[in-house]
């Protein structure tokens, strides 16, 4: 799974399955989900614009788009999404964080911040200290004590949402150093997990 000749090898399964099923929305997600694991950044767009072109009605669920989005630099797009997204998924921190990110990216931290929008009872511990620290009622070393405290899980979301915190104020130093960690010695078996190695390709 970790690999990147498997994700080749996934993503000529997911070809082959395209050849035979044009019209499955859910293969178009599942090769768009492996192009942005190459980090094949537009062609992941193209095929979620896809699958919402043969269903609709599954676009509050393409939360994967809005992070292909965010690295695309298309962040108002990315913005709407995730704002889209949390009408079917209230409860989920990652959705507004990624949120803020765009709107940091786009607007500034200041217009993110003041923006953010209330997430309650996403039962994750870790990712409720993320929220609160992009919210700026907690501390970056705060964030790391909940992580630790959460094994290797949340030492990987710790790294990661610090990472992404410091690159949108503008302090590339550390955004690399935690990204870096958070790829490097956290790795699990997870979609975000492999964002982090396309952050640390595409950023160099």
């Amino acid at each position: 799974m970790f690999f990147s000749n498997s994700l080749e090898n996934q993503l000529q399964r997911w070809n082959e399955t395209i050849r035979n099923q044009p019209k499955n929305p859910n293969a178009y997600i599942r090769r768009g989900m492996v192009n942005f694991q190459l980090a094949k950044i537009n062609e992941s767009i193209e095929d979620f614009d896809m699958a919402e072109q043969l269903d609709a009605s599954i676009k509050p669920y393409l939360w994967q788009r809005g992070l292909s989005y965010y690295y695309a630099e298309r962040f108002a797009e990315g913005a709407e999404q995730f704002e889209i997204d949390l009408t079917v998924n209230a409860q989920d921190i990652e959705e507004t964080v990624w949120r803020y990110l765009c709107i940091a990216r786009s607007l500034g931290v200041e217009e993110a911040r003041h923006s953010l929008l209330t997430v309650k009872n996403d039962p994750r511990r870790i990712m409720q200290c993320v929220y609160d620290l992009y919210s700026g009622n907690c501390t970056p070393n705060e964030v790391l004590t909940v992580g630790q405290s959460e094994g290797i899980k949340g030492n990987f979301y710790s790294h990661l949402y610090l990472g992404l915190y410091y690159e949108v104020e503008n302090n590339i130093h550390l955004a690399q150093e935690y990204i870096v960690k958070a790829a490097d010695n956290y790795k699990i078996d997870d979609y975000m997990w492999y964002l982090a190695q396309v952050h640390k390709k595409l950023r160099g």
